[in-house]
């Protein structure tokens, strides 16, 4: 083989190469965790394709995912039933995607399938894991296949054109007729359904007696059932497209939200910042405030000092100015007392005698009086004693007091603890009022429709309910999550009335004048009527004992009656089951679909019922809906998982009421318990008391006694007083007296002048201070008007700073708490519908702008999905009966006809089709044969037509053909001795049935229709030579150069080998693309590192130095040489 350095090499450019692709062939493949592939993508040539790689690299994988990738199921593969098998182990989701070149001037076509391991049924064999897609568009397996398959001929499920690795043992397995057919499926559609017809055909004229009527009548009656069918089908199909526009919806309700919320958050953020800079400008304003606050406050605090200093020596001076009055008014008073005193001096002597004569008397008669009092000492020991009994008295009350306050503290305590839980337990209680606020911030009309239905309520002739979410109470979270999973959104929304007149007010005033979107349910009366169960006791008895069920949904929540009534006509809920974890056991080891479809023996009606249950099993819960079909009878059943509930969930935890409801517990329990010693201690005070009451009144008898005496012994001192002074008075010597009397008038006058003199001092001094404290007074209320002033101002300065502050720190916390919803938000939407992929989707015209929009048009389109009861074998029922309906039409036509025009439309076809089938075979046989004969085998491939052409009936005529037992026969011979036998599996060997197989498939190469043929390592079993032999027929049969254009070939082909023998023949051709695997343990840790043209260059170089050596080892033979001769001729 001849090397060819880098730079001499002629690339091609890429339109060149497309060019060369065959309409349908394989461009590209890409995979992403994918068996033994985490990620990989590769771009086949346009002709012959070998695929290399040792064993478990994932060269057969490439198969796989051509066939899966395709439409292909993989039964086709022999290898696995379910697509799931095939995700790389611990791997969620595996991705196939397959460019296949276009016809010409057309779009290119991208098939990608999608497949999920948490998708489809667990025990099934995942027909609901895949998802496909057309150029980024999701579709069916049905559109894939019909574009596969009628677009560009392309035979997955043929083995003469995909011939898997487990599947290669099949064909040499293949009987004659079904080799032919397999043969005729690989090389015309039409011709293979030219045999069918012809077998039908064939059939028909068996069949020559069939009864026209009865053909009539059974084609009748499948017309009836196939009108109904396609009406069935019409509200399948419409079901389908409201289903894809609610999913559109829920895509673009996601991104509305987020959109919404983001704005919100942005507001939040600048509410943030402006109450920030208005926070730090009150700060600021508020420093110069304080400080000046100060500053007048100390001065106001010296000023203060000194108005205290003065008004304390005027407050003295004052004393002292009306203490000299007092006193020159008493001298005065004094001095005229003395005057008048001097004047009567006689006369008082005559009045102190009788004075004195009284006073005697008076002190005889308290004499007297003393003797009726107790001895004292006896008094006062009494009084003793009586007051240490009470000070023990009053002790043990005071014991008892302390006992009850701290009694008393600690009910209070748990009286204010009970009374505040339950306070905040009637707040958390009002789930109601939770839910319905809940509901009206995710539906802003329906608050607008509650408020005009709230204020308008006397308008109304009966009780208007709703919306029906806010009224229903469920026992339990878990309930709550089946309740409104059963319950469509529509329902949950909607209003309830009593009465027609109600419900035509309500769609009047809000739907029609003020616009405003309103479900509205009429339960007339509001009566809750009682209905029938669908299972009786005795069932709902086995139900619960033996299959786990607990009750029924309408159970499981309290609502009034009118709501109640409600969701019983529109959702059965009195009909529906709810289980426990016995539940799912009774699935897997009793037949419990089916004792729940059969009817009561009390029940007439012929057939099966539907039935509907959820419950929970092991953390999670379930709804199993089962339904009766209404053309075959059978049950379908469908089971969807529930989620937590969003619309009842509780407005409070209930943990939070439960721990309230315990702290009221506790409270009252200890009340109750302090209650009984409160009433014991002070009944003991009430008992102390009355003792000490006793013993108050006889220490007060004792003291009044004491104290009575002792003013007795006072007035008795006194009265002796009294009898010596007037003793002393009668005694005085007059003159004497009036001589006193004149020294005291005039000592009494000195002393008036002298108080006089200083009064007036005094008083000069008090003017003086008086105006000087007046001036500091007006100072200090002056500054205090200013501290006043400025304290109101910092006040209000601090308030603001401080509202300002919590305002702050609450749009704070509100902008964080948007901005993480926002993320959440914004995953979600990513989640439901990426950005990138949908946007432009989901900005279309035909989808709502707005949130209201949204959610509007998705309870419409969720109320029509649910309107239509969902049936997916009615598609497949209503192509059946066409099916028989044209079978019968063509059956009735035939019937109707003449048998000799069926005969001649036989002979029609079959003389095309047998001229056809035996150039075919005839061609095949050719290249057959020679193909075989280059290998040093004999073959020949021949056309079975069971022994004869036709049979002939009683009559003589030909009638038919054996046209379902003909066949293609593969004769071999591998020895010379040995004659050409069929081929089969017991009676050759693997290389045998492998050279056999390949060479017939060589043989219909350019026949075919397929745009590409895969062969999965054909070659194993073959020795050496027959190897090289078959790898020569396969390169030369796929590199045939094009006849017109690049693309007029007999198309791509795909060998996959673990090996290939060196020194193979035709492998420089530039028709042959060679597909490395390196993803073994032991090869290339990257694809770079294979580098055909670094490959090239050392070669070259190699063959250059090898060159270099053999011409010096030449010169060197051609010196010894001419050495021999030089002493040849010297000898």
């Amino acid at each position: 083989m001849q090397l060819t350095a880098v730079e001499d090499i002629e690339r091609s450019s890429a339109e060149e190469r497309d060019s060369h692709y065959k309409p349908g062939s394989i461009k590209r493949v890409k995979l992403k965790n994918f068996l033994t592939y985490d990620a990989v993508e590769f771009f086949p040539g346009a002709r012959l394709n070998v695929v290399v790689g040792p064993n478990g690299t994932g060269k057969s994988t490439i198969l796989c995912a051509i066939c899966l990738g395709l439409g292909g199921q993989p039964p086709l593969l022999g290898r696995a039933d379910d697509a799931r098998l095939f995700i790389k182990h611990e791997k969620d989701q595996a991705v196939v995607e397959i460019e296949l070149a276009p016809h010409q001037g057309e779009a290119t076509h991208v098939i990608r399938r999608v497949i999920d391991r948490d998708r489809g049924s667990e025990h099934g064999r995942g027909a609901g894991a895949s998802t496909y897609f057309i150029n980024n568009n999701k579709t069916t397996l049905k559109s894939v296949k019909e574009l596969v398959s009628q677009k560009y001929h392309i035979r997955i499920d043929n083995l003469c054109t995909f011939l898997p690795q487990d599947k290669v043992g099949n064909f040499s397995g293949f009987d004659k007729q079904a080799l032919l057919a397999e043969t005729e499926k690989s090389l015309s559609g039409e011709l293979y359904n030219t045999h069918q017809s012809l077998i039908e055909l064939e059939k028909a004229l068996k069949s020559s007696g069939t009864d026209v009527a009865s053909i009539e009548n059974e084609l009748s009656k499948l017309k009836k059932e196939n009108e109904r069918l396609e009406r069935e089908k019409e509200l399948m199909e419409e079901r389908q497209k409201f289903m894809e526009k609610m999913d559109l919806l829920r895509k673009k309700r996601a991104w509305l939200v987020f959109d919404q919320k983001r704005e919100e958050a942005k507001t939040a953020k600048e509410l943030r910042e402006e109450l920030k800079k208005k926070k730090k400008e009150a700060e600021k304003g508020l420093r110069p405030l304080q400080e000046k606050h100060a500053a007048v406050e100390s001065e106001a605090s010296k000023i203060q000092g000194r108005y205290k200093a003065l008004e304390g020596k005027l407050r003295k001076d004052k004393k002292a100015f009306e203490d000299c009055n007092d006193k020159g008014d008493r001298f005065r008073d004094q001095l005229e007392n003395e005057v008048s005193d001097y004047a009567s001096i006689e006369s008082e002597q005559r009045i102190k005698v009788k004075e004195l004569a009284r006073q005697r008397a008076r002190l005889e008669e308290l004499e007297a009086d003393g003797e009726a009092y107790p001895p004292i000492d006896e008094v006062e020991q009494t009084v003793k004693q009586t007051q240490k009994e009470m000070m023990k008295l009053k002790q043990k009350i005071s014991a008892q007091k302390s006992k009850i306050q701290d009694k008393q503290g600690d009910r209070a305590k748990a009286t204010d603890d009970r009374d505040a839980a339950a306070r905040q337990l009637e707040r958390l209680k009002d789930d109601k009022m939770q839910r319905r606020q809940a509901l009206f911030s995710r539906v802003k009309n329906m608050a607008k429709a509650y408020e005009f239905i709230d204020q308008n309520r006397k308008m109304f002739r009966r009780p208007v309910w709703g919306p029906i979410a806010a009224e229903v109470e469920p026992k339990s979270p878990q309930t709550a999550s089946y309740l409104e999973q059963h319950v469509s959104q529509a329902t949950w929304k909607a209003y309830v009335v009593e009465c027609k007149e109600d419900y035509d007010l309500l769609y009047r005033e809000v739907r029609e004048k003020r616009k405003i979107p309103i479900n509205l349910i009429i339960v007339e009366g509001g009566k809750l009527e009682q209905k029938p169960r669908m299972y009786s006791k005795q069932r709902m008895g086995v139900l619960q004992k033996e299959h786990g069920f607990m009750g029924y949904l309408d159970e499981t929540f309290k609502a009034p009656d009118a709501i109640m009534a409600a969701l019983i006509n529109r959702h059965s809920v009195n009909n529906v089951l709810v289980g426990g974890e016995g539940v799912q056991n009774s699935l897997d080891r009793k037949d419990l679909v089916e004792y729940l479809s059969q009817r009561e023996s009390t029940d007439g009606r012929p057939g099966k019922m539907t039935s509907c249950f959820f419950y929970s099993y092991k953390k999670a819960a379930y709804k199993y809906t089962n339904q009766v079909s209404r053309y075959t009878g059978d049950i379908g059943t469908s089971i969807d998982d529930i989620t937590a509930a969003k619309l009842l969930k509780p407005g409070t935890d209930p943990a939070v009421k439960t721990q309230l409801a315990e702290t009221i517990r506790r409270s009252d329990e200890i009340i109750a318990e302090l209650q009984p010693e409160v009433d014991e201690a002070n009944a003991k005070i009430a008992e102390l008391q009355k003792e000490g009451q006793d013993v108050s009144a006889k220490f007060k008898d004792a003291k009044r006694t004491k104290q009575d005496y002792s003013n007795y012994t006072s007035k008795l001192q006194a009265q002796r007083d009294r009898v010596e002074e007037a003793e002393e008075n009668a005694a005085n010597d007059s003159d004497k007296e009036k001589k006193k009397k004149v020294a005291k008038i005039k000592k009494l006058m000195e002393n008036s002048i002298a108080m006089g003199e200083n009064a007036a001092k005094i008083q000069n001094e008090l003017m003086k201070n008086t105006e000087i404290l007046t001036g500091v007074k007006i100072g200090e209320d002056g500054l205090s008007d200013k501290l006043r002033k400025l304290a109101d101002q910092i006040k209000e300065k601090e308030e603001e700073t401080s509202e300002l502050s919590n305002q702050y720190s609450a749009a704070d916390a509100d902008y964080s708490q948007k901005k993480s919803n926002l993320k959440k938000l914004l995953n979600e939407a990513e989640k439901i519908a990426p950005k990138d992929e949908w946007h432009e989707r989901l900005d279309q015209d035909d989808l709502p702008v707005d949130l209201e929009g949204v959610d509007e048009a998705l309870d419409e389109a969720e109320s029509k999905v649910n309107s239509i009861t969902d049936n997916p074998h009615v598609m497949r029922q209503y192509e059946e009966r066409k099916k028989e309906i044209a079978k019968l039409q063509d059956q009735l036509d035939e019937a109707g006809g003449e048998k000799d025009m069926k005969k001649k439309q036989l002979e029609s076809k079959m003389a095309k089709w047998k001229s056809s089938l035996e150039n075919i075979v005839k061609n095949v046989n050719e290249k057959f044969s020679s193909y075989m004969k280059d290998v040093g085998c004999a073959g020949e491939v021949r056309l079975y037509n069971a022994g004869k052409d036709a049979r002939q009936s009683d009559e003589g005529e030909n009638i038919c053909y054996n046209f379902k037992d003909w066949g293609v026969e593969i004769m071999v011979k591998f020895r010379e001795a040995s004659a050409l036998q069929v081929l089969s599996a017991q009676t050759h060997s693997g290389g045998e049935r492998s050279v056999s197989t390949i060479m017939y498939l060589m043989g219909l190469q350019n026949l075919m229709q397929s745009p590409f043929r895969c062969v999965d390592e054909i070659n194993q079993g073959l020795d050496e030579r027959n190897e090289r032999l078959v790898f020569k027929r396969i390169v030369a049969n796929s590199t045939i150069a094009a006849a017109t254009t690049n693309d007029d070939h007999c198309g791509q082909y795909f060998l996959i080998t673990p090996k290939l023998l060196p020194n193979l023949e035709g492998m420089e051709n530039e028709n042959i693309t060679v597909l490395f695997v390196f993803s073994g343990a032991h090869n290339f840790a990257s694809c770079l590192d294979w580098n055909v043209d670094k490959f090239i260059e050392d070669r070259k170089r190699f063959l250059t130095q090898t060159q270099d050596v053999e011409e010096e080892e030449e010169e060197d033979v051609g010196r010894s040489k001419g050495k021999k001769r030089k002493s040849k001729s010297k000898a």
